[in-house]
């Protein structure tokens, strides 16, 4: 008589043929899965080394699937244009700026120190792809491009961006006038777009004019946060804030 015992459900009954092939299912659905991802993941690499090799205009979806090795509605199946593929772009590099700049937001509570980590975290992951971001930066910034950070398409890295710099200013000892405290985050945002814009028009060695950029202008921002508080200039900051919430809407 043999030792093992059927599997049973909670209620002590043997599973039904249904349950169990449903279990089967999941089962091999999960290597599935992870084959989907890597191709995903395979295209994506390939893409974004041609985008560096060639240039984002030169590169196409056909050229993307020959050198990954997959069929042309296979990369198109992940990916519906090369939109979608910096659209991807955009969200990893946003999740690598996240991480690089965990460690010193959790070792800093100087609001100017924080700031000047995170902005040079930003530069550090993009810098990699300086030699491509030229190139594509001329469609992204046309108004009606997806590519745009402004776009509906680009909300997501937009607010984990924002999210970013409200961490930025949350976890600082930092005084902020009340009426600028909400807004402030996307206001740092906007500015680090600055800083990218001059980023990619850098032609200095490893791009060293932006860090110059960015250490000198951190201490201009963290003086500007703190005389916002000062009586005298609270009518200025609040008619600045409704100007800025005008032009969004």
């Amino acid at each position: 008589m043999s030792d093992q015992t059927a599997p049973t459900t909670a209620a002590g009954e043997p599973p039904t043929a249904a349950a169990r092939g449903a279990e089967s299912a999941v089962g091999a659905a999960e290597p599935t899965r992870a084959r989907g991802e890597q191709t995903r993941q395979l295209i994506l690499e390939t893409a974004l080394r041609l985008f560096r090799e060639r240039g984002y205009a030169q590169t196409t979806m056909r050229a993307i699937a020959k050198e990954a090795g997959v069929a042309v509605g296979n990369a198109y199946y992940y990916f519906e244009s090369k939109e979608h593929l910096i659209q991807e772009f955009y969200r990893r590099t946003q999740a690598e700026h996240l991480a690089r700049a965990a460690a010193p937001l959790a070792a800093e509570t100087d609001f100017a120190a924080r700031l000047r980590a995170v902005l040079h975290a930003g530069i550090d992951v993009l810098g990699p792809s300086h030699a491509f971001a030229a190139t594509f930066f001329k469609t992204a910034a046309e108004p009606t491009s997806p590519l745009s950070p402004f776009s509906v398409q680009s909300s997501e890295a937009r607010s984990d961006a924002i999210g970013l710099f409200s961490e930025v200013l949350e976890g600082s000892r930092a005084k902020v006038d009340p009426e600028l405290r909400p807004d402030l985050p996307e206001l740092l945002w906007l500015a680090y777009l600055g800083v990218i814009l001059y980023w990619v028009h850098d032609r200095s060695p490893g791009q060293t004019k932006t860090r110059l950029l960015i250490d000198g202008a951190v201490p201009l921002i963290d003086r500007l946060v703190a005389l916002s508080r000062l009586r005298v200039l609270r009518p200025i900051t609040a008619q600045t804030m409704q100007l800025i919430k005008t032009l969004r809407h």
